[in-house]
């Protein structure tokens, strides 16, 4: 038996579903259903004895402390964060409670049942804690890509309250010798991913002909990772990560967000085009940058290579065309998540006539 924390939001619902695919280790999943935790990703596992969901915060002690001594689980994960640096700029008091305080009382209601379990439960039990290169700060045009020894340079409120979670987590397990990994990983794509992020947004937006909004001149790069290897890396390390390590994981594809967009554009230009025969790109339209946006992330994932053995299956080129493909194939998923709250944070950033 597993636990899981914010196994109903994008990352940890792919990992739910990729975990059940191959294993039938059970899952407690755990998850608060905010906006981005959507049961309906895990419609599919409705009635499987092996997927046991509970509604509820990590910040609830006495929740926490029931489903470890009820369940006894061999291993936490934890996802479960406050993730879009938008919204941590207009409301970072969301992501100070639940990515700092709620990863404290989680640490310590996983020390408290970790510290009871008999000694050879002990010696297999871990915790791993999902991260972000965002706490590296941001990569001028020629710096070399982030390593596992970078210092932390958060620079939005989300990478801020991301780097206190993995201090903790760190502190932790040199304090109290609790038995943590860490994975810093780069910015995901991929099935279930709710229409705020670059790419969903922009299939979303293109489909609806919409504005298709990129920030200031579009060229900052991120390195992109299909969510099911960032999955697969995650069984890896938990398989044999070391103690207190933390790796590293992406995708080898660094790219500008412009290129992202005619990328996605091309694609729906060949699976689904526009009626009047013109390009989605003619959508495209460039709105003021965001408050201290980041230029460039890059990931070095030589360590988990090197030392687990793990590198990613897909290539960009694969990856982004199995996910507009899977937006094309969903669209009551679409319908469904675009609630009129997702409405009206998106016109808050990019402006009514986006949203509309």
């Amino acid at each position: 038996m597993i636990l899981v924390t914010g196994g109903a939001g994008f990352i940890g619902s792919n990992f739910v579903l990729d975990w059940l695919a191959q294993s039938d280790e059970p899952i407690v999943n755990l998850d608060k259903l905010t906006y981005a935790g959507n049961l309906e990703n895990l419609a599919s596992l409705q009635g499987d004895a092996r997927h046991i969901f509970v509604q509820g915060d990590l910040g609830d002690r006495a929740l926490v402390d029931r489903l470890l001594a009820e369940h006894r689980p061999r291993a936490v994960l934890h996802f479960a964060a406050e993730s879009h640096v938008d919204r941590s700029i207009h409301r970072p008091e969301d992501f100070i409670q639940t990515n700092i305080v709620g990863t404290f009382r989680l640490l310590e209601a996983v020390r408290a049942y970790w510290s009871a379990l008999p000694e050879a439960d002990k010696t297999v039990f871990r915790l791993l804690h999902v991260s972000t290169d965002e706490v590296y700060g941001t990569l001028s045009k020629d710096d070399p890509p982030f390593a596992e020894t970078n210092p932390y340079e958060p620079n939005s409120p989300y990478s801020a309250s991301k780097a206190a979670s993995d201090h903790l987590v760190r502190a932790w397990h040199h304090t109290y010798g609790l038995p943590v990994l860490t994975t810093n990983c780069s910015n995901n794509y991929g099935p279930y991913h709710f229409p705020e992020k670059l790419i969903p947004l922009m299939i979303v937006n293109a489909l609806a002909g919409k504005p298709l909004p990129v920030y200031g001149d579009g060229l900052q790069v991120r390195d992109w990772l299909y969510v099911r290897d960032h999955c697969s890396a995650i069984r890896r390390v938990l398989e044999a990560g070391q103690l207190g390590e933390t790796y590293n994981i992406g995708g080898w594809n660094e790219k500008p967000n412009l290129e992202i967009v005619r990328t996605v554009c091309a694609l729906l230009d060949e699976l689904r085009p526009r009626a009047d025969g013109r390009s989605f790109r003619d959508q495209i339209t460039h709105v003021p940058d965001r408050p201290g946006h980041d230029r460039r992330y890059a990931i070095d994932a030589r360590k988990i290579e090197r030392e687990l053995g793990w590198r990613p299956a897909e290539t960009f080129e694969t990856g982004i065309r199995k996910t507009v493909q899977w937006y094309l194939d969903n669209p009551a998923w679409v319908a469904n998540v675009q609630s009129g709250y997702y409405r009206q944070w998106v016109s808050q950033h990019y402006g009514e006539e986006v949203a509309a």
